[in-house]
């Protein structure tokens, strides 16, 4: 049941993937044409793949402090692998959103960075992540180091949400929804999106979401099996 479960997810997200990726493609006269945004152009369509890649690490931040959580009250490791698999995953597509965020800003600005306010948070965001696996490097003790880890977890993800969500909006800068921006705060209302626009750049969100949960699920049955292997051999 769970083989057949994870595949339907796998070939559902797969599915989404590749219809959002279909809009990439200039479509002329069709459902799929886009209007042409002033400044950006066909740039825009970068943000199919951008914001979701940055909702999607939030996610897993959220995931591995809720597994902390979970880790402090019950002690069971297996929380402490789906924590740490969380935040991997997290860290990935921070890092995916960082990468092409940076290429959209090099069209667009001219710089592929700029030390802009939403630039600025997401590295401060890396760097307290990458902290968070320096950490874990560091301690020897399987038990000390699920702790530790699962309290840095839970720092650590109430900050995303304030980094990537909140900060850039309450600080002048370039991205659309910056203090002082008259555009909007939402992606509909900075790119002027049309129905068609709106509806692939939700369904992205949908297909990045659905894409987490697949590797989540495929990174803790790896990380289980190497923890149970590395206690056999002690």
């Amino acid at each position: 049941m769970s083989v057949v479960k994870y595949s339907s997810i796998a070939f559902i997200t797969f599915a989404i993937l590749a219809g959002i990726a279909i809009p990439m493609v200039p479509q002329p006269q069709s459902w799929l044409e886009f209007p042409i945004i002033p400044g950006l152009e066909d740039k825009a369509r970068n943000i199919f793949f951008h914001v979701p890649m940055a909702w999607t690490s939030v996610l897993g931040f959220i995931f591995a402090l809720f597994y902390g959580f979970r880790y402090l009250l019950t002690k069971d490791f297996d929380y402490d692998i789906k924590s740490v698999s969380s935040a991997g995953l997290g860290m990935m597509f921070c890092i995916l959103a960082t990468i092409t965020g940076s290429i959209w800003a090099k069209f667009s600005w001219g710089s592929f960075w700029n030390w802009d306010p939403r630039e600025t948070s997401i590295f401060i965001l890396l760097l307290i992540y990458g902290a968070y696996f320096a950490l874990r490097s560091a301690l020897g003790s399987d038990e000390v180091r699920a702790r530790l880890a699962a309290v840095y977890s839970i720092i650590a993800g109430m900050t995303a949400p304030y980094y990537i969500f909140i900060t850039p909006r309450i600080v002048g800068g370039l991205h659309p929804g910056a203090k002082g921006d008259t555009t909007g705060s939402m992606p509909l209302a900075q790119l002027h999106m049309t129905l068609n626009m709106g509806f692939v750049f939700f369904i992205g969100i949908i297909g990045f979401s659905l894409f987490f949960l697949w590797l989540l699920n495929l990174r803790i049955r790896i990380a289980q099996i190497e923890y149970q292997i590395s206690k056999n051999k002690m």
